[in-house]
């Protein structure tokens, strides 16, 4: 396969034609969720369809047009443009962009890595954006991106799809209600297996031929070049600082968004972490995610909520058994969260004991319900309301919150951290990993 243009003239590159003599603009032009029309289907492409990607091009091809399709592993791709057989397919998305005019919309799937310069580039020309989680590689990519994405005015969606979910509402109204009282603490983990992201090991060093089918060059992107390694895709990449986030970073906007949520959680005060990579030489420490980390972050008291931590364990790390948990029950196992309030907890989106649950019933009714995580998107794209993971009101500060953890790992220790300022103010040589370098060549535009 290779990039195509077929050269046929479209409804909107007629109208644009011809907008000199009847004063009309083409939507794409325009931009933003107000100009697109309910019942006009979205013109979809999709960036990076080969994992995770796949399923969400498939979820929102269900309902819209999917004019192309974008991915630097075309082996690797390869099922997903079976899917879409009318679509044109590219490996770069700047050439795509440059292309395909008609695109209203894209879905972004790709490494960490390469989020941000999609997501602004596709912004920036009036593109609504279905981006992935973590969203961005860094802190400071998700603070441009919240900032973009709230003066460009497109709709917008981080791929942490359990916000939209039954569970994150009840926790929210629980915690609203009182039911666990004022909220000291946030304990939440995932203790994933290694294999799943390779944590804790060097830079190969033996060397391989680049695959037919892949570009490694627009693999890397804005990453420091290396040479290729099977090590590092596909799926492979997570637990490479110069390409993923680690466990945390994978997980972390997930299991943390309702907390941001329920408590309106602004700027940490200060993040602390300890990892398995302190006792590591440099040679694996500055490479991968440790196998384990332990991470506080501290935010301060704020109008109504009191002080509140929110500690994170991974690699088999996990908080103290609450008593309050019946014996036999599992707890710390895989991913999960506990809520600590001085009149109770809540494990999951359970109160604990399950007596006190039963006693307990249901919380006030306060929230909407959603239709759907890719539906919500769809409905902002069209000009309905901001979808629940928007990059403006909630993505872009969680994702910014929880990479700021990496940055206490990276130098293993405690940050004192400006939010504000976008600046740690007790260790300068941290601030390298708030906004890392990009390779020549590679901006964020």
């Amino acid at each position: 396969m290779s990039e195509t243009d077929n050269g046929k003239i479209t409804r909107r590159t007629f109208i644009a034609a011809t907008a000199a003599t009847i004063s009309i603009v083409p939507r794409h032009v325009l931009g933003g969720p107000e100009h697109t029309p309910p019942s006009e289907k979205l013109n979809v492409a999709g960036i990076g369809i080969g994992g995770m990607g796949s399923g969400d091009i498939q979820r929102i091809g269900a309902t819209e047009n999917v004019v192309a399709l974008c991915d630097v592993d075309h082996r690797h791709a390869g099922r997903t443009f079976k899917k879409f057989p009318n679509a044109k397919v590219y490996s770069d998305f700047r050439v795509m962009f440059d292309k395909e005019k008609d695109i209203d919309a894209v879905t972004i799937a790709t490494p960490d890595h390469n989020h941000a310069i999609i997501t602004m580039a596709a912004m920036k020309m009036g593109k609504h954006v279905f981006c992935q989680k973590p969203l961005t590689h860094s802190v400071y990519e998700a603070r441009m991106i919240g900032e973009v994405a709230a003066e460009t005015k497109v709709a917008t969606q981080m791929g942490n799809q359990g916000q939209a979910t039954e569970s994150a509402r009840i926790v929210q109204e629980m915690i609203a209600d009182g039911a666990i009282g004022n909220v000291k603490e946030i304990h939440a983990w995932s203790n994933r297996k290694p294999d799943i992201s390779q944590r804790g090991i060097p830079r190969p060093t033996d060397t391989h031929k680049v695959p037919g089918g892949l570009n490694w060059d627009l693999w890397l992107g804005p990453a420091p070049e290396r040479p290729y390694h099977p090590r590092y895709l596909p799926f492979r990449w997570r637990g490479w600082w110069d390409f993923g986030t680690g466990v945390l970073g994978d997980i972390g906007c997930h299991q943390l968004s309702t907390a941001f949520k329920a408590l309106k959680l602004g700027h940490p005060t200060s993040v602390e972490s300890c990892s398995t990579n302190w006792q590591r030489p440099d040679s694996i420490s500055n490479e991968t995610a440790p196998l384990a980390s332990m991470t506080r972050y501290k935010f301060a008291a704020e109008g109504n909520r009191q002080a509140v931590d929110i500690i994170w364990y991974d690699g088999g790390m996990r908080p103290p058994r609450p008593e309050e948990l019946e014996p036999g029950r599992q707890f710390g196992v895989n991913d999960g969260i506990m809520y600590v309030g001085d009149k109770g907890k809540i494990l999951g989106n359970r109160l604990i004991p399950e007596e006190r649950m039963r006693e307990y019933g249901k919380p006030p009714r306060i929230l909407e319900r959603s239709p759907g995580h890719y539906k919500e998107w769809l409905i902002a794209c069209k000009g309905g309301k901001p979808a629940g993971s928007n990059f403006v009101d909630h993505a872009a500060h969680l994702a910014e919150v929880v990479l700021l953890g990496n940055v206490a790992i990276r130098v293993n220790g405690k940050i004192d951290w400006d939010g504000k300022n976008l600046r740690v103010t007790n260790n300068d040589a941290a601030n390298r990993f708030v906004n890392p370098a990009y390779r020549d060549g590679w901006k964020l535009v």
